[in-house]
């Protein structure tokens, strides 16, 4: 077990295609201090799966939070504990995501319309391991969206040993938007939030959904507990040097170039091991965004990173190409 103490300040979603091993390591290079998730793993993959593939992470990703799909609570803790023995700091139970495949698995955002079965789910979870599990919610489901039903959701699942709640300040359609649309569609309701912190002060409340700037968290932070960004975070991972600068008053920001340098290493490795650029690549695209040459930048990964045979040398021409280094 991880005996990193988490600080929940800021923390960067779990996102499906987006934040696997490589997007972590990427990320921590630019921030020591925010708190990662893995994409949700779902707990019949883990049961069924390539296990170790699933859980596999770099110690250099710390503090890290594995995200786990599912509703049986026997196997919801047989998967907590896998997760605690290879080192994970936090493990979170996804009740937020909308898209039909988790409905049809029972898991996700329909969670929200059991509340005793997440309970008991947290229950089980909290006796098989020693690390904070937490939950990742909406702030409504379908036309059970009322603040009371909310009120209730969040006190049920404190009751059974949960004290961490991610709430996306969107409630979630499952029928008739798509999981992108879920995103973009519901309207923001950040005062949700605000009120579940005013109502249960004794539990941290950490706000997701549409945060985009620095501005913006330090406002948030003035009401609830900490900040998750999402997809900003993915297409403006630079977002993350500011936070570190203005948040965390860390004032030994590495700039774009070393981080790539220090980048390059890892993913030499990588490809060493068998990895693709492109797989690896494809998390780089938005780290000159709003800069000169940004579009450049990512036009000449997309044309050569997906080569067969492509090498990091690929990163240091794209890199010569928009004049960071000679």
């Amino acid at each position: 077990m991880s005996s990193i103490k988490l600080h929940r300040l800021i923390s960067v979603a779990p996102m499906m295609d987006c934040t696997d091993p490589h997007e972590r390591y990427f990320l921590r290079l630019i921030s020591p201090h925010v708190l990662l998730y893995t994409e949700m793993v779902t707990i019949a993959a883990l049961l069924h799966g390539d296990t170790e593939k699933l859980l596999d992470f770099d110690p250099f990703e710390h503090p890290v939070a594995l995200q786990l799909g599912g509703s049986d609570p026997k196997d919801l803790a047989v998967c907590a504990r896998m997760g605690e023995a290879v080192g994970y700091d936090e493990i979170n139970l996804n009740v937020g995501c909308p898209s039909e495949r988790v409905k049809a698995g029972r898991f996700g955002a329909c969670l929200m319309l059991e509340p005793q079965l997440v309970a008991d789910c947290v229950s089980t979870m909290n006796q098989a391991v020693k690390v904070p599990v937490t939950v990742k919610c909406r702030i409504g489901v379908d036309h059970a969206d009322s603040y009371a039903e909310l009120q209730t959701f969040v006190q049920t699942i404190s009751e059974a040993g949960c004290e961490v709640f991610i709430i996306h300040a969107r409630k979630a359609w499952l029928n008739g938007l798509s999981p992108k649309q879920n995103r973009e569609v519901p309207p923001l309701q950040y005062e949700i939030v605000e009120q579940i912190k005013k109502d249960f002060p004794h539990l941290t409340i950490i706000l997701n959904g549409g945060i985009k700037t620095v501005a913006a968290i330090e406002e948030h932070l003035k009401t609830i507990d900490g900040v998750m960004l999402g997809r900003e975070a993915y297409s403006n991972p630079w977002i993350l040097a500011e936070i570190e600068k203005h948040i965390f008053e860390n004032d030994k920001i590495s700039d774009r170039k070393s981080i790539l340098e220090q980048y390059l290493i890892y993913i030499e490795n990588q490809i060493k091991k068998g990895v693709r650029l492109t797989n690896i690549s494809r998390h780089l695209h938005g780290l000159f965004q709003g800069q000169l040459g940004a579009r450049a930048w990512r036009r000449y990964l997309s044309e050569h990173a997906h080569k067969r045979g492509a090498t990091a040398d690929v990163i240091r021409e794209a890199m010569k190409m928009i004049g960071i280094v000679e």
